[in-house]
């Protein structure tokens, strides 16, 4: 004798009521982001306990509410790492300098001591700058 297996009825009912039609939130909007971005999301969706989901759409709508605030972070971010490309190129040109008087000095040349001094003194504010816009990404962070 073969015997059919029944169809499992549907009986789980919806838990909570749908949104009304206001309240009904019906775009999607998709946003990339590289591995380390999204493990930071996914760290603090977990820590308010919520979905990535939900806890983007509650950070973009508490941004939203105050736009000055969030346009204004954003912008700082930018301008900091804009000064950290921005220093590392001037630590590239004083150390180019640098490298022409060291091998000015290995062929035997005696540079002035002003421009020797003035090289050094240029490298030092270069690597200062270098470590400010570096120690300040690091607290931001």
């Amino acid at each position: 004798m073969l015997r059919r297996k029944r169809r499992a009825t549907k009986t789980a009912s919806r838990k909570r009521s749908p949104k009304n039609n206001p309240d009904k939130r019906s775009y999607v909007c998709s946003v990339r982001l590289n591995d380390t971005e999204k493990q930071m999301l996914v760290d603090a969706a977990a820590a308010a306990r919520t979905s990535l989901p939900a806890f983007l759409s509650r950070a973009g709508l508490a941004a939203a509410r105050d736009p000055q605030s969030a346009a204004g972070s954003i912008a700082s971010d930018r301008e900091l790492i804009s000064e950290i490309f921005a220093a590392r190129r001037h630590l590239g040109h004083v150390g180019n300098n640098l490298n022409q008087v060291a091998k000015g000095i290995n062929s035997g040349d005696r540079p002035a001591d002003a421009h020797l001094d003035a090289v050094l003194a240029a490298v030092q504010r270069a690597t200062e700058r270098v470590q400010a816009a570096t120690d300040k990404l690091l607290e931001s962070r």
